[in-house]
């Protein structure tokens, strides 16, 4: 299907856009107005982008269905200031409920059931149930235009954070990813939660780049077994690795052993035995028993 978003109306572009691009961090944004009240809403147009100075943007669009603007939006732009909230599995259905668009001057922490604690460095309170909270000075507010669905984007810079014990790591330098559930946007009602269970790693060379896919051997690099990700992982050794012969394993020696007399059904296997380590992270394991069919 081609979508030509000039010709869709703004309310389907943003549905289009919103189940297509995620899953999106929700911004969740305390701030306050020129007379002291204060409001409290979500936002999933949202993330960091630099660290030094570390700033993060977020986009409290304006309405496509009236065209009018957010009152977190009114508010950025009188008192310069913001808490951002970081959102997890624990208070999803009351950020929800923040969302409402409630008349201007209700009090969302009342209305969603949180509870205000007073920031550090800036006017607007904290939410005491998120495990992590940043005090923001807004620096800049970005009109992407005036029409409905037009982002207005804010960029504030992180002043303080405050994190939550209980998700620190062992040593506590610094937060365990497996204890903090985050939850994120998709499109429609769906939402993503970030558990232990679908929390995967993917090594990534800081200093030395991977050979690439493009050094892989031909055989290798053409396998209808190993799919895209494996060869990204074989792409991903600093130098193309070379046969071990330390290297010891009792499932190749049977494949040796059944599979000698066809080598088309032998690379098959071997194949299908590289994917297996690599699917399970054993990267050095996987080259070798790939190494053993290019010299077989």
């Amino acid at each position: 299907m081609f979508l030509n978003l000039s010709e869709l109306t703004p309310l389907v572009k943003q549905n289009w856009m919103q189940h297509a691009i995620g899953p999106r961090p929700i911004c969740f944004a305390s701030t306050i107005d020129k007379d002291g009240k204060v409001n409290l809403s979500p936002f999933s147009f949202f993330n960091m982008v630099s660290s030094n100075p570390p700033v993060v943007i977020f986009s409290p669009s304006r309405r496509v269905r009236d065209n009018s603007t957010k009152h977190t939006l009114q508010n950025i732009l009188e008192v310069p200031e913001v808490v951002i909230n970081i959102c997890d599995y624990d208070m999803v259905q009351q950020v929800s409920l923040a969302s409402c668009e409630f008349p201007k001057g209700t009090d969302e922490f009342i209305k969603a059931g949180f509870t205000k604690e007073k920031a550090s460095l800036v006017a607007p309170p904290l939410v005491k149930e998120s495990k992590i909270r940043m005090e923001c000075k807004v620096l800049e507010v970005k009109s992407l235009g005036d029409t409905g669905g037009a982002g207005q984007v804010v960029f504030a810079e992180v002043l303080c954070m405050h994190v939550d014990e209980s998700i620190l790591n062992d040593d506590r330098t610094m937060i365990d990813q497996t204890k903090l559930h985050h939850i994120a946007r998709l499109g429609g009602d769906w939402y993503g939660r970030v558990g232990p269970e679908n929390l995967f790693k993917v090594e990534k060379p800081n200093i030395k780049s991977g050979i690439g896919v493009d050094a892989l051997p031909g055989t290798i690099r053409n396998s209808k077994i190993l799919t895209g990700n494996n060869l990204g992982q074989l792409g991903n050794v600093h130098d193309l690795p070379v046969v071990d012969p330390s290297f010891e394993d009792e499932k190749l020696k049977n494949i040796f052993q059944y599979y000698s007399l066809s080598s088309e059904e032998m690379e098959k296997e071997l194949h299908m035995y590289a994917r297996q380590l690599l699917d399970e992270g054993n990267v050095t394991a996987a080259w070798q028993v790939l190494l053993s069919n290019e010299i077989a």
